[in-house]
C-alpha cells in the first residue's frame, strides 16, 4: 500500500520492448536505498516489482495490461518519473490509501497559474466520474490529491509549490497523459450499495 506521496522524481534510463511487455530500467537513490529483488516501487502510481537493483537504478517488468491501462507505455529514456515506496507499518497516512492499480488514464486539459499555486483540469474517463467528488482524494500519476471541482468529464486540482517542483505534475503539459487512481472506499460503497446486506450468502 502506498499514501501517494511521491518520494523523488526519477528517471527512467532505458526500456526494452519484449513484445508483450516492457523492461524499464530506473533511476531512484532515495527508492533503491535498501531495494531487493521482489521489492514494490510505484512509478508514476503504478505499483511495479523490483527485478534487478544496482547502484541507485532499478528494473521492472511491466506487463501488456499495465501498459494498455497506464500511461507507462509513452515512457522513454529519459522521461521523469514519480516514485513511491510501500508505506511502513505505522508510519503516518499523509495521503490517502493507494493501491498502485491505476484505474484508467486522463489527460491534462489546461493549467492555469497563480502567484503561489497552480490549477490543473484534467479529462475523466465516464466509468470513472461517480467515484470522483469536490473535496474527495484521487491520485494523478502517484501523487495524492484533493479534487477541487469533479464535472461529469474532468476535475481540477490545486498544486503547491512543492508538487509543482518535485513532482512530474510540475512539468506536463495540455495534452500529455496521466494516470488515475480513484479512492478504493468509494468503490467499496459502491459494491457494498449494489449487492445489499447479505447477498452472496
Amino acid at each position: 500500500m502506498f499514501t501517494g506521496i511521491v518520494e523523488e522524481l526519477g528517471e527512467v534510463t532505458a526500456v526494452e520492448h519484449l513484445g508483450d511487455a516492457s523492461r524499464f530500467r530506473l533511476r531512484g537513490p532515495v527508492v533503491t536505498d535498501g531495494a531487493k529483488h521482489g521489492d514494490s516501487i510505484a512509478v508514476n502510481g503504478v505499483c511495479l516489482t523490483v527485478v534487478d537493483h544496482e547502484g541507485d537504478e532499478f528494473t521492472a517488468d511491466v506487463m501488456a495490461e499495465t501498459l494498455h491501462r497506464s500511461s507507462l507505455g509513452a515512457l522513454t529514456a529519459g522521461s521523469r518519473v514519480n516514485l513511491e515506496r510501500p508505506t511502513a507499518v505505522g508510519a503516518r497516512l499523509g495521503g490517502h490509501i493507494v493501491q498502485g492499480h491505476v484505474d484508467g488514464t486522463g489527460e491534462i486539459l489546461a493549467r492555469e497559474p497563480s502567484e503561489h499555486w497552480e490549477i490543473v483540469t484534467v479529462s475523466l474517463p465516464a466509468d470513472l466520474a461517480r467515484y470522483v467528488v469536490e473535496k474527495g482524494s484521487i491520485t494523478v500519476d502517484g501523487i495524492s490529491l484533493t479534487v477541487v471541482e469533479a464535472g461529469a468529464d474532468r476535475f481540477t486540482v490545486s498544486l503547491i509549490p512543492t508538487t509543482l517542483a518535485l513532482t512530474t505534475l510540475g512539468r506536463k503539459q495540455p495534452g500529455d497523459p496521466v494516470n488515475l487512481e480513484v479512492d478504493i472506499v468509494a468503490k467499496y460503497v459502491e459494491r457494498l450499495l449494489a449487492t445489499g446486506p447479505g447477498a452472496g450468502r
